[in-house]
């Protein structure tokens, strides 16, 4: 239940994202997209190393503590952790402002400048979700999310309006940067409205916690304990976080110094094709995959508390509930993703000029909503039963095995951002192999391939394959009432798909539909999923009652 509730806020955070993602790529362009991307890559490799990962690493350390009702030290750990990010925080705030110009090159140094003052806000926003996710409620987060994306969204498109009619158009690039530190002041923006709303719960509740803490009469530990067992958590979540987000590092500047330095290309045009793979292919491909972080996030407290009381049973099915539940919804994902890659772009990034190459990438990167999906709960389990340092070796050998392949690619043939998608694969397939072989040396999980992996697999391909054909006749259908209004406008319903954006929208909303309901009528009738598996789904018993009523179910 706490999944489906950080999940359900998860998916409408990454739909508003999507949503004034459109905007403010028209605002901006691909090339502000680009300077944004390489400036936010960076921000978040500082962001994890110094809070990021508090959160789960919190709520791991403070819900054991709480399983043994011992409130007066889950209260003092949560103090001190107040004490550890204010300093980390102030280092990575310090580092990103001061070092902007070593850490990222060209233009979106500028950009990256901008991102410091809220490193150093979201570690306590960090450590109060991370303290409300260890009392096993997910709501407060939650909020705290829709709080920060609307925030996000409303300063990043209005910031960016306005710097960039402060720029003008003489000068394009100017015009980009202005852009993309309009968009970077609204993340901040974001955090700052998040951490002043978690503020208000605790207070809210803080004679409750108070209450709890003094009635407690466990022996309390030394703060010399605290920070080293905080240390000794987080540096490996840190660690393993780091290197995911390293990873999008590496690629960047293997990216634009090969394509530049080595290739003789401009700058502008390498950090326009940037903006495209990760402000609209990967943008679109994070939405479904949030579901599994928030499934991971909410299922760190429990797997912690299952294993700590030995119950390995009890651990080792709640893996395996989860780990269906998110391919019964990644799978379909990633083949709507494929087969109708391009309507989506359409809808969300209308710019016709990077339509097509944005429809590509997507499609080559639809597969990683599996791998990633997979990858992300596996590596919240092994964090979760102690093997906290086993993602972090995991990451390195995928990490190593990618920049070999960008590095070949991008040297020895003329592939540019396809590059980026393929190495995107070969990362997130290593991470989930090399992870899921790990877990199995350490829980037995019930793994039945057909239900879980064949039969959704499928259903899907049946789906994607219906979504399109769907697509395509609803498309024809306008063409042809087009001609018989139009009837001197001579034009080929090849030249006609795509041409509006209301036809579009419209013939991509209803194949959408039909798609979910041709989905779970293959996947149930198969035996790929029952009445209990689809009421695990996130709003799963309105969805089962629904399927009930048109007979599927």
């Amino acid at each position: 239940m706490q999944a489906g509730i950080l999940a359900m806020a998860g998916m409408i955070s990454r739909v508003i994202g999507l949503l004034y993602g459109s905007p403010l790529a028209a605002i901006i362009g691909d090339e502000g997209n680009g300077y944004y991307g390489a400036a936010y890559q960076i921000y978040t490799i500082v962001l994890f190393i110094s809070s990021y990962s508090i959160p789960s690493a919190m709520s791991k350390i403070i819900s054991q503590k709480l399983a043994v009702k011992e409130y007066r030290n889950a209260h003092r750990i949560f103090h001190c952790a107040l004490i550890y990010v204010t300093i980390v925080g102030l280092l990575g705030s310090l580092l990103l402002f001061l070092g902007a110009n070593v850490l990222v090159a060209g233009r979106s140094a500028t950009v990256l400048r901008f991102f410091a003052p809220t490193i150093f806000l979201f570690g306590f926003l960090g450590v109060l979700r991370g303290y409300f996710q260890a009392h096993r409620t997910m709501i407060p987060t939650s909020i705290s999310q829709l709080l920060e994306q609307i925030i996000n969204a409303i300063v990043s498109v209005t910031g960016a309006y306005i710097l960039t009619g402060i720029a003008g158009n003489e000068d394009p690039s100017k015009r980009a940067v202005y852009g993309a530190i309009g968009s970077a002041l609204g993340t901040g923006s974001g955090v700052l409205i998040a951490l002043l709303f978690m503020l208000l719960v605790y207070y809210a509740n803080k004679k409750n916690i108070t209450r709890r803490v003094q009635n407690d009469t466990h022996d309390i530990m030394p703060d010399k304990e605290i920070f080293k067992l905080i240390i000794l958590i987080v540096t490996p979540f840190i660690i393993s976080s780091s290197i995911y987000n390293l990873s999008s590092f590496l690629n960047w500047t293997l990216f634009s110094r090969i394509l530049i330095y080595v290739k003789k290309m401009e700058e502008s045009t390498v950090v326009a094709m940037y903006g495209i793979f990760t402000r609209k292919a990967m943008v679109i491909t994070n939405l479904p995959i949030s579901l599994a972080s928030a499934a991971a996030a909410a299922m760190i407290p429990e797997i912690s508390i299952l294993f700590a009381k030995g119950d390995k049973e009890g651990t080792s099915e709640t893996v395996s509930k989860v780990v269906k539940v998110i391919l019964l919804i990644a799978i379909p994902c990633a083949a709507g993703l494929l087969f109708l890659a391009k309507p989506i772009i359409m809808i969300l990034f209308p710019q016709r000029v990077s339509i097509d190459e944005a429809a590509l990438l997507l499609r080559i990167l639809s597969v990683t909503v599996v791998f990633y999906s997979l990858s992300t709960l596996t590596n919240a389990v092994l964090q979760g039963i102690g093997r906290v340092h086993v993602p972090v070796v995991n990451a390195v050998i995928a990490l190593v095995i990618q920049t070999i392949v960008l590095s070949g690619l991008l040297l020895f043939t003329n592939i540019t951002d396809e590059a980026l998608c393929i190495v995107t694969i070969v990362y997130s397939a290593m991470m989930c192999v090399l992870n899921a072989y790990s877990l199995r040396k350490n829980i037995k999980t019930d793994t039945d391939y057909k239900t879980i992996v064949i039969l959704p697999a499928l259903s899907a391909l049946v789906m994607g394959v219906f979504a399109y054909l769907s697509y395509v006749v609803v498309t024809f259908l306008f063409y042809i009432v087009s001609r018989l209004n139009a009837a001197l406008i001579e034009i080929s319903f090849k030249d006609y798909m795509y041409s509006s954006y209301f036809v579009n929208l419209v013939a991509s909303m209803i194949s959408i539909i039909l798609a979910v309901v041709v989905y779970f009528t293959v996947l149930i009738k198969t035996g790929g999923a029952t009445e209990e598996d689809i009421k695990r789904l996130p709003k799963g018993t309105s969805l089962a009652n629904l399927l009930k009523k048109i007979k599927i179910l």
